[in-house]
């Protein structure tokens, strides 16, 4: 089953259009301040359907639900590819969302139950952290089948259909998931006993406190991660004009090349920390400790974002994006490792779902706003285009920083708070 899981995460992951989806929306002439809300948009729409389908996925089923979700996909990838107005964008990420919606979380709950099946549930943090690296394994591949599709004169267009062929065997590698990876669930439940689920999740996941700071820390760390991560395209994008060695290519097949490489070098590096990240914990002394170590890593780095990229020095600023991927790839197990600490089994995918709908809160207030401060900088040349997302990244660390709790959380209240 860890191969099949690896599998899944490989074949999720041949997104062929991610490493070049900012230049795509640049080439349509979207500001940044529109993609920005075209990510909030997208982050609205998985907050409406995050939490109702990991309570659907616990009751009817995770199997389904994980099918479901890269049916919505595929619908996403024809109307990116075929999109001629912004209307359209919006329509694209809906079907994106309820894809993200319907798999986030259930996917996990669907691992940690193998594992207590298998009674290896302590090995939670080596066993995700080995099948989310053959995640980013999945995307060196995507990013060198990319760079091929796009040097070869296909355009950013065509290799949205290209990722539907890889999901479609994604849907087959599902066909192959034991039943009892669905969980504990009653077929006979209706939509009334859908929505106590979903309450009871939300009163266990806000009440505990364990469980309230671990969304907490999740919906800030991800949240602005996925607000962010994506700007080092259009750095290397300005960074590829000035290299050498790219002379002879035009400026879009210089583009294509240098954000190739990096982008391989990051899925490389983040597969490789993400098997590696129960070290961390092993280091620190535990999983608490190991993230807590993350925070500062973080918060050092994006202060030294901020001059960086003000003076722009480019060269540099892509070396702390890819460090910022290594950190969050550590960060990832961590976290979901000690929400399980606190969740009870038949809330699983709930509870995950309820993780991941925080994180879409806080990007869908991040990415219009980080967008809208790109803009200005821009229009009033205030320094390199994208320092202020070093400084968001600061502020946003420091604000966690500060407030760690006191005590260490404990197992003995799970779920009596």
């Amino acid at each position: 089953m860890i191969k099949r899981f690896s599998a899944y995460g490989f074949f999720k992951n041949q997104r062929y259009f991610e490493p070049f989806l900012l230049l795509y929306f640049l080439d349509l002439g979207l500001s940044f301040t529109r993609i920005g809300f075209l990510i909030a948009f997208r982050e609205i729409c998985i907050n409406i359907a995050e939490i109702p389908s990991g309570a659907l996925a616990d009751i009817y089923g995770r199997r389904g639900s994980m099918v479901f979700s890269f049916i919505a996909y595929i619908i996403s990838f024809i109307i990116f590819a075929f999109a001629q107005s912004f209307w359209l964008l919006l329509l694209a990420m809906l079907f994106f969302a309820i894809g993200d919606a319907f798999r986030t979380g259930t996917h996990k709950a669907m691992i940690f139950t193998w594992l207590r099946i298998n009674d290896r549930i302590k090995e939670k943090s080596k066993v995700y952290g080995f099948t989310r690296s053959w995640s980013k394994i999945g995307s060196a591949a995507s990013i060198v089948i990319a760079v091929g599709l796009l040097l070869a004169g296909f355009n950013y267009r065509d290799i949205f259909l290209f990722s539907i062929i890889p999901y479609i065997l994604g849907l087959i590698n599902f066909a192959s998931y034991p039943k009892e990876l669905d969980g504990e669930k009653d077929g006979n439940s209706n939509f009334r006993e859908v929505i106590i689920h979903l309450k009871e999740s939300l009163r266990v996941s806000f009440k505990n406190s364990n469980l309230r700071r671990l969304v907490i820390e999740g919906m800030s760390y991800e949240g602005l991660f996925k607000a962010v991560k994506d700007y080092v395209q259009p750095i290397i994008q300005t960074m590829a004009i000035i290299t050498p060695g790219l002379l002879a290519l035009t400026s879009e097949q210089q583009s294509i090349v240098t954000i190739g490489i990096v982008y391989f070098f990051i899925a490389i590096f983040s597969a490789t920390a993400s098997r590696q990240s129960h070290k961390i914990a092993e280091f620190a002394g535990d999983e608490e400790k190991g993230s807590k170590l993350i925070w500062y890593f973080t918060l050092l780095l994006f202060i030294t974002m901020i001059p960086l990229v003000y003076f722009e020095y480019y060269y540099a600023a892509v070396i702390l994006f890819v460090l910022l991927n290594i950190l969050q790839n550590i960060f990832r197990p961590l976290l979901i490792s000690r929400f399980d600490n606190y969740s009870d089994e038949k809330k699983g995918a709930t509870i995950m779902s309820i993780e991941s709908q925080a994180k879409t809160v806080a990007t869908m207030i991040f990415a219009p706003v980080i967008g809208y401060s790109v803009d200005l900088t821009k229009q009033y040349q205030l320094g390199g285009d994208f320092w202020t997302v070093g400084l968001a990244g600061a502020l946003m660390c420091l604000g966690i920083i500060l407030t760690f709790p006191k005590r260490k959380l404990s197992r003995s209240d799970k779920l009596a708070e």
